[in-house]
């Protein structure tokens, strides 16, 4: 299944959703496609959607709920990837 927030989130004179997928990552790289979402877009866990993309997504069939369900969604399904665990190969952690 398919969720996002609503745009709610302002950045670069836009407002902005969080899409993810309880299922894979695949499911969600396929919606956001769909949606003609760029792949730039992903960020760890989640797709950042411009809230003029919203409408579509709710159309196609995800979901919408309060941010705080997304994240728990995310562990539940075991896709939470939490910034300080994300680290490009070969990256050297401080320290």
């Amino acid at each position: 299944m398919l969720y996002l927030d609503r745009p709610v989130v302002p950045s670069r004179g836009r407002l902005w959703s969080h899409l993810i997928s309880d299922v894979s990552y695949a499911e969600l790289h396929a919606f956001a496609e769909a949606l003609g979402s760029p792949r730039r877009g992903f960020d760890r866990d989640h797709y950042d959607l411009p809230a003029e993309r919203f409408p579509m997504a709710v159309w196609l069939g995800a979901r919408v709920v309060p941010s705080r369900e997304l994240v728990r969604l995310l562990r539940d399904a075991g896709l939470r990837r939490p910034k300080h665990l994300t680290r490009l190969p070969g990256q050297r952690v401080p320290g």
